[in-house]
């Protein structure tokens, strides 16, 4: 029976576990020993009459009504802090910096960015986009995305998805019916950094990569799919990206099937002591569902 009570401060314990997975780092972060974790979890779970976490040795991960308790406690917690803001006052802001990929701003996340806002109007959103990764810090951001392979040296991170890659053109460029010949015969586009992609195309339709095909050279996916659309040739952007590109008109044509590529999409987990603003944990949480829906 659930007649008293259940300790804040449990709470709190809880959903920093729940989101670390990890004692040690859960401890740095609230300011707490290994030990007072510990025992915070084992209180909760014998306040709750069940376990939320299954131990094992080095691995931490939750039980099935641990993962669906974590939402509900999250939320709490984040309705707690915005209305004692709202009643006594903050000094502390309620706006989430996220970084991103420039691409991944432009097409994919600009676009869903005002669901969020419908569900959380007092939060406000910061976009940050940039071309090429940068590890200086997380000073200045709170929530961050990379796509790569998620062996970054500066922080961990969590997977969010994999990705797949999809040849297109401009609407009308590849009319023929041999679709793998019309690529073959060019303009290629090269997104820097990602030149691999084409070879892992060809790959997987069992062709050689073709040399001395002319082509262009361009820093992100969102230059490539305009070059496209523009009757410049030939190009392979992660598939996600594509939707957006024809969201008024029909722009570019995909010309072939999916291919799976190495890089997803990663959350960063910069190993920080400060515990993170409700508002952020809010937005992280549909990140990794925005995420999920489109799997």
């Amino acid at each position: 029976m659930l007649g008293k009570h259940i300790n804040l401060t449990w709470l709190r314990t809880f959903e920093a576990a729940a989101r670390h997975l990890n004692f040690t780092e859960t401890a740095a972060e609230l300011g707490l020993t290994q030990t007072a974790v510990s025992l915070h979890i084992r209180s909760l779970e014998s306040r709750l009459g069940n376990r939320l976490f299954h131990r094992r040795a080095r691995h931490l991960s939750l039980t099935e009504i641990g993962q669906a308790y974590v939402p509900t406690v999250r939320q709490s917690l984040s309705d707690i802090s915005l209305t004692t803001a709202s009643l006594f006052g903050t000094t502390t802001s309620r706006m989430v910096t996220l970084k991103a990929p420039i691409s991944t701003c432009a097409l994919w996340l600009a676009p869903r960015l005002p669901k969020f806002r419908a569900v959380h109007p007092d939060i406000e959103l910061r976009l940050v986009s940039y071309i090429w990764t940068d590890t200086t810090g997380f000073d200045d951001v709170d929530v961050e995305l990379r796509v790569g392979r998620g062996d970054w040296k500066d922080a961990a991170s969590e997977k969010l998805s994999d990705e797949t890659i999809v040849p297109i053109c401009g609407v009308g460029l590849n009319s023929g019916a041999s679709k793998i010949q019309g690529i073959l015969t060019g303009p290629l586009i090269h997104v820097l950094g990602q030149e691999a992609d084409w070879g892992r195309y060809f790959a997987a339709q069992d062709i050689a990569m073709p040399p001395g095909i002319s082509g262009y050279f361009v820093d992100t996916m969102t230059a490539a799919i305009e070059l496209a659309a523009t009757g410049g040739g030939y190009a392979v952007v992660m598939s996600r990206l594509v939707e957006m590109a024809n969201a008024t008109i029909e722009r570019v044509s995909v010309v072939g099937g999916e291919v799976s590529i190495p890089n997803g999409y990663y959350l960063m987990r910069p190993r920080s002591k400060r515990s993170k603003r409700p508002e952020v944990l809010l937005f992280e949480d549909w990140l990794f569902k925005e995420f999920s829906d489109e799997s």
